[in-house]
């Protein structure tokens, strides 16, 4: 289960969808807020009662002729002053964390890795990998894009591709690495243990236990966008679908 999830779990189903309406960041804005007044009530409240305690009743000669008694407020003791500095801090610590904690665990931040990425135009990306015979890489969304001509696009892949382009998720499935593409032998190759893809992805060589993780691709007019929102498994081993050899020596 996501952040995101167990953040909407904790919720009653009233309050989830009424967060659900609204932006991550105004999320974290009303949590400090809310947390943060509590605090301030807490700290006035405090403040408030050692002031009363504190007042001095005005002397009996005065009430028995008949005067009103004056409540002279006495001045903050030295514990009652580090008591609420020290509430004030707890307040703005627990507020600071419990905002960057609740943006740490929402997926969906628009245009980070979690959510639906534009990538750039399709004219763009095609000529890119022409030009320089490797896949497209989007370090944001830690992920390439690669040209597809295999079989697989109605069966192992169906409906992750999109204009012949696919996109492949840079960690290695063994230990996670970042796996480079290797310009000479035109595969992907792990420099940690040696795990070795085709430019698909598909698993070739190494203790990797499967190919590489992927990513839905999505074509709107010309744009390019990836949905890094769900990984999706890479092929178990011995899917080929390019059929493609190492076409010069290996990098690693």
């Amino acid at each position: 289960m996501t952040g995101h999830a167990l953040a909407m779990a904790a919720l009653g189903p009233a309050s989830a969808l009424a967060v659900s309406t609204l932006s991550p960041t105004a999320v974290v804005l009303i949590i400090i807020c809310v947390i943060g007044g509590v605090f301030l009530l807490l700290l006035g409240n405090s403040l408030r009662r050692s002031r009363g305690a504190a007042r001095t009743p005005a002397p009996a000669g005065d009430a028995a002729a008949g005067g009103t008694p004056e409540k002279a407020p006495a001045p903050i003791s030295r514990r009652d002053f580090f008591r609420g500095g020290l509430l004030v801090g707890l307040g703005a610590f627990l507020a600071s964390f419990g905002g960057a904690s609740l943006a740490f665990l929402w997926p969906n931040l628009k245009g980070g890795f979690g959510s639906v990425i534009e990538a750039g135009s399709l004219g763009d990306i095609k000529g890119f990998i022409a030009a320089n015979n490797q896949p497209f890489y989007y370090g944001a969304g830690r992920f390439y894009i690669v040209p597809y001509h295999g079989d697989g696009t109605n069966t192992v892949y169906a409906g992750i591709t999109a204009e012949n382009l696919m996109a492949l998720y840079q960690k290695c499935v063994h230990l996670g690495c970042r796996v480079p593409f290797c310009q000479t032998s035109q595969w992907f190759e792990c420099p940690c243990h040696g795990s070795k893809y085709n430019e698909a992805g598909e698993y070739q060589l190494g203790p990797a236990p499967t190919g590489l993780n992927r990513f839905k691709i999505i074509i709107e007019g010309d744009k390019v966008l990836v949905d890094t929102s769900n990984i999706i498994p890479g092929p178990p081993r011995g899917t080929n679908t390019t059929h493609q050899s190492p076409e010069g020596p290996f990098c690693v």
